[in-house]
């Protein structure tokens, strides 16, 4: 049986650990957002040159390359990724890779919605990445950079030719200003603004490489567009989309709160910055993992494993002879005596996920609250097997 751990006096200082929307920035405040375009048209000029200023600092902040396009879009990274796929799909056949949840998502979108003919499904499991060596790059290849719904990222761009011949749509919401991405490797890249600066949701973000621009540019695609999917007019692209001017009406509320978490993301140190804070959160939960019997990463290859979405998996005997159901109703128990005791918010794993926790660790959480937090997954954990096997007896 575990030993009955202690409770822990220290408690995060924040307990915001959900993988979105994510902890808000340190130090962050609703007077931050004072100086918001309210009641203005996001066309008027203080408007247009406020999200011109999140499209401006994203690019300097990432390095994007000079004839790389930029672009805020609707329906948060859904509707940057639907974007891209009803866009762009349907000239050539496509592999999608699927690790997870949302790469599964973008599975249904191509193969049930589009009906693609050629569409080529690569799978694996949870804690598991698909064999990158064996991805076939005469196709376009759809792919997560992260696993939001299971912790597990693809180590680097190595796998990826230069001279691929299709098309690189990579999901990165839970990657972008966290992880390295390497630009010239990657066509079109998305994310929203509820993920590693903690923005709010509703808003996503777009990037085409030249390659995807010329696909735009020479396919029509076989299906009708929804207007806020269309990025061509007269079979160009839509140079303003690129500059700021909007398809849809955005929260200029959540702009405001997007130029905030630049500018914080700026004083940081930028994306290194920001990379240093997510691997520190990373690191600290590795050194308790291993000197903890009851727990481990879900990643099953270090290499792999989120610096963003940190999930974890049990692995104490007792749990695993425990029933599916059981198992579910055990972490449930976990995540919700955290909550209770107002140390760690919405940690539970996904719900499609194996049963475990899910701990952001993304750079808007400070390394402290991570190492506070930590004494009471031990604690909570002796609570509910102990509570579980009273019960038994």
């Amino acid at each position: 049986m575990t030993a009955p751990a202690p409770r822990p006096s220290l408690r995060p200082a924040s307990p915001n650990f959900s993988s979105g929307p994510c902890a808000k920035r340190p130090g962050w405040s609703l007077d931050q957002l004072k100086d918001a375009a309210l009641g203005r048209s996001h066309r008027s000029k203080i408007g247009k040159t406020k999200l011109a200023d999140v499209l401006q600092r994203s690019r300097k902040l990432l390095n994007l390359p000079a004839d790389y396009r930029i672009g805020i879009v609707p329906a948060s990274d859904t509707g940057a990724v639907e974007m891209a796929l009803w866009s762009l799909l349907g000239s050539r056949p496509v592999e999608l890779l699927a690790w997870e949840s949302f790469g599964q998502d973008w599975v249904t979108d191509v193969v049930k919605q589009l009906k693609l003919p050629d569409a080529k499904v690569t799978t694996a499991g949870y804690g598991k990445l698909p064999d990158l060596a064996k991805v076939d790059f005469t196709r376009d290849v759809v792919f997560l950079w992260n696993g939001t719904t299971s912790g597990v990222r693809v180590p680097d761009g190595s796998w990826i030719p230069d001279d691929r011949e299709g098309l690189t749509i990579c999901d990165a919401t839970s990657a972008a200003f966290a992880m390295d991405l390497p630009w010239h490797k990657l066509d079109v890249v998305t994310w929203s603004w509820q993920k590693v600066l903690g923005g709010e949701g509703a808003h996503g973000m777009l990037v085409l490489s030249p390659r995807a621009v010329a696909r735009l540019e020479s396919t029509t695609p076989a299906w009708p567009l929804p207007k806020i999917f269309r990025m061509t007019k007269g079979g160009k692209i839509d140079e303003a989309i690129f500059k700021g001017d909007t398809i849809n009406t955005p929260s200029m509320l959540a702009v405001e709160d997007a130029i905030d978490g630049l500018k914080w993301a700026e004083s940081v140190g930028g994306v290194a910055g920001l990379i240093k804070r997510s691997e520190a959160n990373l690191s600290a939960i590795a050194r308790w993992v291993a000197q903890t019997d009851w727990v481990d990463f879900l990643a099953e290859e270090p290499k792999t494993r989120s610096c963003t979405s940190i999930c974890l998996k049990i692995v104490d005997p007792w749990f695993i002879a425990l029933s599916e159901d059981a198992q579910a109703e055990a972490a449930k128990k976990l995540a919700s005596l955290l909550e209770g005791e107002k140390v760690a918010f919405d940690i539970a794993a996904y719900r499609s996920a194996p049963a475990g926790l899910r701990i952001w660790g993304g750079a808007t959480v400070e390394n402290a609250d991570i190492a506070a937090l930590l004494p009471w997954l031990d604690w909570a954990y002796a609570q509910v097997k102990q509570q579980d096997s009273a019960q038994a007896a």
